[in-house]
């Protein structure tokens, strides 16, 4: 792979949404073999990783104390990242008394909710214990402070959340049997507040946001001691109540009851409960999304930078063609759906598995939109029900919902059930698979000092690119380098040297990255800085873009 060589000419032109072009592409006068320059390795390990340990610990020489204990612990490898403990940046606080035999360190997770810590403690002592000089190991267990990847780019009360979970169901309706105790619904709330429950039992802190305004169901499902929500006059900011350790917000807990107003005022109502409330620090936010696409879940969706999100479903064909439209918006907006729940999926009665309102809604969102886990829900009435030849009589009462309207979740009034395995089951997917999008994001796009070259391996992609400085300053499509009304290049091709170097490459979000340039264009000076820095919005497509309009150039080798 080398660094992508551009055109002869400086200007390439694309259209984009208004009709005007003229995006710039630089000339790379060299290029850089990337297999030559740094080896065969592609592997691209985040600036947090390399100095997790202190400052050149990774490069011990075998032989030492030191590289004996690093050189063990990376056998461990973490499964959902494919690399050992050591590069992931795990390893803390190595204290080593050679003489003694004693070493001991701490193991810094993810998460707490981390579903193999116990493994990987079990691993670090064996393997530490089993060198000839240790007589004696002492790991300890922590994991990363609560914190975005992009924290300052956001409102306060959300700074100290490390991943914002949407469960929503789009618009599907409730099953023509189904009672009133679904809530109208497809019992999105119900795996909202159980996957919360089930996240909160797996050692994490958590908290739920209820952003139905027009039918809180939050107030229903569990059972505060204090049933309003406070204001901090001092800050001006709202403090949840809390049920069993799990912070809660809802509008159904600020005295109104059900509201009745128009969109653009509820998009405003929720996006204050949101972010002016006292999260503190949390491993997840679960946030239960109001039904349906519209302005309101747009709005959300682009305020709050979303982890990921899951699916809620029943198995009929009408809940598939609604909840297919809620992938694609998410899709469009860039987070990734880690998880389908079908509801209500079968019940068991007589020693048969009886599907009353049939199969597949669940599975077919999974293998359309490629979403890789799929987890069934029964339903467990609660009457005693009559099948005979598929003919249903009685009355169904969902028992997962009904032990929601009790306000005390299923997973904690019966940890040891069908349905709290199932939601285990969720949960352990659920943590793993925002570490890895943690992970992706945080890498996808880095700076390679030793080559001069920009990394890009967007998430869900298996390829790696390189991109010359100079041809990802060129191309920002910004208000500061084209005039957004009649599309003139404002930074011109001389302006940008060919040897700039980005000064920081941030995340925004799960679809672009923000680059500090050391510019002299367009200048935006920095506090106490002695220079000035051009901030510059590189989407993923916009990078991939580029690297396409090499590829397609002859001579152009990658």
């Amino acid at each position: 792979m080398q660094v992508l060589q551009a055109p002869t000419s400086p200007h390439l032109s694309f259209q984009n949404s208004r009709g005007f072009n003229g995006l710039l592409l630089s000339q790379i006068p060299e290029r850089v073999s990337l297999r030559r320059r740094c080896g065969s390795n592609l592997r691209s390990i985040s600036a947090k990783a390399a100095s997790s340990v202190q400052a050149g610990a990774s490069q011990v020489a075998s032989g030492t104390a030191e590289g004996d204990i690093l050189g063990a612990l990376s056998q461990i490898i973490d499964p959902d990242f494919g690399t050992d403990i050591v590069s992931c940046g795990f390893v803390k606080d190595l204290n080593i008394d050679e003489a003694a035999g004693e070493v001991s360190f701490r193991l810094e997770l993810t998460t707490p909710a981390c579903p193999i810590k116990d493994m990987f403690e079990q691993q670090a002592n064996q393997v530490v214990a089993s060198l000839p000089w240790v007589k004696n190991v002492k790991v300890l267990m922590s994991a990363q402070p609560a914190r975005p990847i992009h924290a300052d780019q956001l409102p306060a009360g959300l700074q100290t959340i490390s991943n914002i979970i949407a469960v929503s169901s789009c618009k599907a309706r409730a099953p023509k049997f189904a009672s009133s105790q679904f809530f109208g619904g497809v019992g999105k709330s119900t795996v909202a507040v159980n996957l919360a429950y089930t996240l909160a039992g797996m050692g994490a802190r958590v908290g739920i946001f209820d952003a139905d305004v027009y039918g809180p169901s939050l107030p229903t499902m569990v059972s505060p001691e204090s049933r309003l929500l406070e204001m901090n006059p001092e800050k001006r900011s709202i403090i949840p109540t809390e049920y069993l350790g799990v912070k809660l917000v809802s509008f159904g807990f600020a005295g109104q009851g059900r509201a009745i107003m128009r969109g653009p005022i509820v998009s405003g109502v929720i996006n204050q409960l949101l972010t002016t409330s006292e999260w503190g620090e949390l491993d997840y936010l679960v946030i239960d999304m109001p039904p349906g696409t519209g302005d309101i879940q747009l709005t959300l969706c682009q305020v709050v930078p979303l982890t990921a999100a899951v699916i809620v479903t029943t198995p009929q064909k009408l809940a598939f063609i609604d909840v297919a439209k809620g992938v694609r918006m998410f899709s469009k907006l860039k987070v990734p759906c880690v998880a389908v729940v079908e509801n209500m999926c079968h019940f068991d009665a007589d020693g048969k598995r009886y599907y009353p309102f049939g199969k597949g809604s669940g599975s077919q969102v999974a293998q359309q939109f490629g979403i890789p886990h799929l987890f069934d829900l029964p339903i467990r009435p609660t009457v005693r029900v009559y099948c005979e030849s598929f003919t249903i009589s009685g009355q169904f009462v969902n028992g997962l919902s009904a032990s929601g309207d009790s306000g005390v979740p299923e997973v904690v009034a019966k940890p040891q059930g069908e349905v709290a395995k199932t939601f285990q089951d969720l949960g352990v997917c659920v943590v793993r698979q925002c570490a890895k999008i943690r992970q992706q994001v945080s890498t996808a796009v880095t700076y390679d000092k030793s080559i001069k070259a920009i990394r890009v391996k967007v998430p869900d992609s298996e390829e790696e690119f390189l991109l010359h400085p100079a041809t990802v300053r060129r191309n920002d499509r910004s208000a500061q380098s084209v005039d957004e009304w009649t599309g003139e290049q404002k930074l011109q091709y001389a302006d940008v040297p060919e040897d700039i170097e980005p000064e920081e490459i941030r995340p925004m979000g799960n679809y672009a990255v923000s680059i500090t340039w050391p510019d002299g264009f367009n200048q935006v000076p920095l506090v106490s800085c002695h220079f000035f820095v051009i901030l510059q919005i590189a989407p993923y497509d916009q990078l991939q873009m580029i690297e396409r309009h090499f590829r397609q150039k002859p001579g152009s080798d990658v």
